[in-house]
């Protein structure tokens, strides 16, 4: 277990004595999965927010509606609204966000399926916001998006 991507984040965060919490829209809570799969993980886990629906990104998390109206619910700047917004809530040191369209519906001519914005904020100022554009279908972009979350944050926690 200790080679999965989701020990790995565990192993830097007991280290360093941090928290995570994560906010989903397209991957509807897979990345706490992941996590809460590690042995030991409630003592860095504190809780996550799967938010689908714009009012929920809103309501609980305090993504700006001029950002919606500007940008979309899959973008950049909504992932890094996400991402700061749990971490105010949920009083994390590291906060991670994913937005996409995991399809098959949903897309745009500017906004294909398999659209992904993964947002990480976390101590010393730490932000970053990945946009990917994967493959395949719902399931395949559910798994890529949450292996790259993963990913973003280890890269994050040396």
């Amino acid at each position: 277990m200790d080679d999965l991507l989701e020990a790995q984040v565990g192993a830097r965060l007991l280290a360093r004595g941090w928290t995570i919490g994560a906010a989903e829209s397209c991957t509807g809570g897979l990345v706490m999965h992941r996590l809460t799969n590690v042995p030991g993980s409630s003592a860095y886990i504190i809780g996550g927010v799967v938010a689908y629906a714009n009012e929920v990104k809103q309501a609980l998390l305090g993504v700006q509606t001029p950002t919606l109206a500007a940008h979309g619910a899959v973008s950049a700047e909504v992932a890094l609204e996400m991402a700061d917004g749990l971490r105010t809530l949920l009083r994390v040191d590291v906060a991670v966000s994913i937005t996409g369209i995991a399809g098959p519906g949903g897309a745009t001519p500017r906004k294909p399926v398999g659209l992904v914005y993964i947002g990480l904020v976390a101590p010393g100022g730490i932000q970053a916001v990945r946009r990917y554009v994967w493959p395949g279908n719902r399931e395949a972009v559910k798994i890529a998006s949450t292996d790259a979350a993963l990913n973003l944050i280890l890269e994050h926690l040396p």
